[in-house]
């Protein structure tokens, strides 16, 4: 039995805000970036109940943000992803999303975490 999934999140060619990828009881743990990427930071929506979605945010109310780069493998801390079931990757932010220039499947590994 495999403890770690890799799902794929992709950002389509001109868009900045991929589909919604489905974690369920797993907690997002790394991201590997694609081969392919236009330059900019990465945020998150994401969803407690698979329906609706929010901005991903800390305690102060600061957007959980990545500076990544194409071919990059980001190491993610996990308390901050419990309890989320499905999460959209966005290129950029709320406020200046950035589109991609290329399909962008964005690699989104997670693990069961006790």
């Amino acid at each position: 039995m495999s403890y770690i999934d890799i799902q794929t999140a992709t950002i389509a060619n001109g868009a900045a805000l991929s589909n919604a990828t489905p974690l369920g009881e797993k907690t997002l743990v790394g991201i590997v970036m694609p081969a392919a990427w236009t330059a900019a930071t990465i945020t998150f929506q994401v969803s407690v109940d698979d329906t609706t979605f929010n901005e991903l945010q800390d305690g102060a109310g600061n957007a959980i943000s990545y500076t990544v780069a194409a071919g990059q493998y980001i190491q993610i801390d996990p308390a901050k992803w419990r309890g989320v079931t499905n999460v959209k990757v966005r290129s950029g932010t709320l406020g200046t999303p950035v589109n991609q220039g290329q399909a962008s499947p964005v690699q989104l590994v997670t693990r069961t975490v006790y």
